[in-house]
């Protein structure tokens, strides 16, 4: 068997992080050495292993890379991220950011480390939300000039401690729409008296329910027939295994900013 990678993971004592960690630990292509959480978090010193339920793996969680890594997976917070960022950056180290939430500005940081490490950069690690995201742009192409127009809406549903709405994801889905399409406005819920539905616009609607993990569901709507592209995570797995799959394609990649599309082949 071939070296297996050296994996960090940033993050590591939150929900998703825990996935990548248990995950990890089980593929034979990785090896986890090292669990990043940020400086006031009480789970510093505790094992990454025993946090994510998968035994010992003699892997403390530390606010501060130290240990070589060949590649990182960021599962934080926007300001979890930034700290991150700025450490690959500075030791070249390969970045795969799974934060959603980020500013603009911070985007734009991404995209700066990006010309000194390699980094991949998406609103969502599920090789069936990419999937979708194809079958999207292609039926946006297809649809763009229908003679009766064409209305499309994006619903999503997550849990009830998710933060940011509407989901990155669902952001990811209106952009690939309006470029196919040229839809240049947004509306976030409708209320009162709106008037006819402008054919330029985009609508969003953001559901935050118990535990659910993610659902997205692109509506184009035409008269006499509606077409949906819908897409549901069972479980957080789906993204903890496409954010490893990215980390194994990023880390000997050279400096850029590179998307799951690429990782998956798509």
């Amino acid at each position: 068997m071939t070296d297996r990678l050296k994996l960090g993971v940033n993050g590591a004592a939150g929900r998703m992080g825990q996935r990548v960690v248990a995950l990890a630990s089980g593929d034979d292509a990785l090896k986890v050495v090292a669990a990043y959480e940020w400086a006031g978090s009480s789970k510093l010193g505790q094992d990454a292993g025993e946090l994510a339920g998968v035994g010992t793996l003699h892997v403390p969680v530390v606010a501060e890379i130290g240990e070589h890594v060949d590649v990182i997976i960021d599962f934080s917070t926007p300001d979890g991220c930034m700290t991150i960022l700025k450490q690959c950056a500075a030791r070249s180290i390969p970045l795969v950011v799974a934060t959603t939430g980020l500013t603009a500005a911070q985007k734009v940081l991404v995209e700066e480390a990006a010309q000194t490490t390699a980094i991949l950069m998406a609103p969502s690690m599920s090789l069936a939300v990419n999937i979708a995201m194809k079958l999207v742009a292609d039926a946006g192409q297809a649809l763009k000039d229908h003679s009766t127009g064409v209305d499309v809406e994006i619903i999503e549903r997550h849990h009830r401690y998710k933060e940011d709405a509407p989901s990155g994801t669902a952001l990811k889905f209106g952009e690939i729409v309006a470029r196919e399409m040229g839809q240049d406005k947004q509306v976030h819920g409708r209320e009162g008296r709106t008037g006819q539905r402008p054919r330029n616009e985009i609508g969003y609607h953001a559901l935050r329910v118990g535990d659910n993990v993610g659902e997205h569901t692109i509506v184009f709507g035409l008269l006499g027939e509606t077409l949906e592209v819908a897409v549901k995570g069972q479980s957080r797995d789906s993204y903890a295994a496409g954010a490893l799959t990215a980390a194994k394609f990023l880390a000997t990649k050279a400096p850029g900013l590179y998307s799951m599309a690429d990782a998956l082949g798509l």
